[in-house]
């Protein structure tokens, strides 16, 4: 590894960059989403459902997590469905854990709602622009379960696919070709749910009412309808979840065999993404362009000591560029956050 002094500050333009060869991969990160809206830029959603103004969580339902010792939403409502179930077939009052789910789902919907951009902010012209952008390559991974990538679908689905279909959309494991750009939710997503069967589904919305579809009430289908993403925590903790679900497994596992050009936008691969640095580590893509924010000369060298080191000893041949120059790094793309 180089000294920090003879890394240089340097960033190329991406529209010159994706020039000089194939990037048939893009993997975004929570910079693209903060990239429209700053206010994703929160830490831990485990935190804010702890502090939410609206029902935030209490003693009780944190002590599940602390139980389980786990920080994902995903597990803690699994498990708790799963014990509501087994209790009411024994017999047993289902009451305690069934509302537990109940208090620890309504604290993160108010969270989302707390965090997410509202629909009614969304510029058309920028769904318009995501979509063109993730159209241009044969495969997009996203570790982000915010909506907006499901939205800028929704606003021209013509050339991409999420691979879930069906009137009650569903993932097949059987049925994943396409001549379509895939993109595969590495963490899932707001929009998807585990059925009973521990198979996902999508949830169906038109707009902005997705927000509300985790609407709380007291039926047994609530508690079929676990959301299905990859929060928080630990590295192993994302594994877990990820190797649980047929489609997380799938989406990990094309991530895996991405041995073609990927460019890399908005995405830190810090610590709590080991897992997604092995499958990278593992895949060697032949190029990897990766996006970094333009904030200083210091901030570039860092940012790129770090991909460096993510990379060292794969041969990958890595290649640097200003966030900025990429479509999903537009200044214009940019929602002031409402006070």
């Amino acid at each position: 590894m180089t000294d920090f002094q003879d890394v240089d500050a340097q960033l190329e333009d991406w529209n010159a960059l994706r020039g000089t060869g194939s990037f048939s991969g893009l993997l975004v990160g929570n910079g693209a989403s903060r990239a429209v809206w700053d206010d994703f830029g929160y830490d831990s959603l485990f935190e804010n459902a702890r502090t939410v103004e609206e029902k935030p969580m209490s003693q009780s339902e944190l002590s599940v997590f602390d139980a389980m010792q786990t920080r994902s939403f995903e597990q803690v409502l699994s498990a708790l469905k799963i014990t509501s179930r087994v209790n009411k077939a024994l017999a047993v009052s289902s009451a305690a854990p069934r509302n537990r789910y109940y208090a620890i789902k309504e604290a993160l919907i108010n969270t989302v709602h707390a965090v997410h951009i509202p629909w009614r902010l969304v510029v058309p012209s920028t769904l318009a622009t995501i979509n063109r952008e993730l159209g241009n390559y044969r495969t997009v991974f996203t570790t982000n379960y915010d909506l907006l990538n499901y939205w800028a679908i929704q606003h021209q689905p013509d050339a991409i696919t999420d691979l879930f279909q069906g009137a009650e959309p569903r993932f097949d494991l059987s049925v994943t070709a396409t001549d379509k750009t895939r993109l595969l939710y590495l963490h899932g997503g707001l929009h998807l749910v585990r059925n009973q069967d521990g198979t996902a589904r999508k949830l169906m919305s038109t707009e902005g009412t997705l927000l509300g579809s985790f609407a709380i009430n007291n039926t047994i289908k609530t508690l079929d309808d676990v959301p299905l993403f990859v929060n928080e925590g630990p590295a192993q903790d994302k594994l877990k979840t990820i190797r649980s679900s047929d489609y997380l497994s799938f989406c990990y596992d094309q991530l895996l065999g991405h041995g073609d050009g990927l460019c890399i936008f908005g995405h830190a691969l810090g610590e709590q993404d080991s897992h997604i640095i092995h499958a990278l580590r593992q895949a060697k893509p032949k190029r990897v362009a990766v996006s970094i924010y333009p904030r200083n000369k210091a901030f570039i060298q860092h940012q790129k000591r770090h991909y460096a080191k993510v990379f060292e000893g794969t041969g990958v041949e890595l290649r640097f560029f200003d966030s900025k120059t990429h479509a999903l790094g537009s200044p214009k793309l940019t929602v002031p956050v409402e006070v």
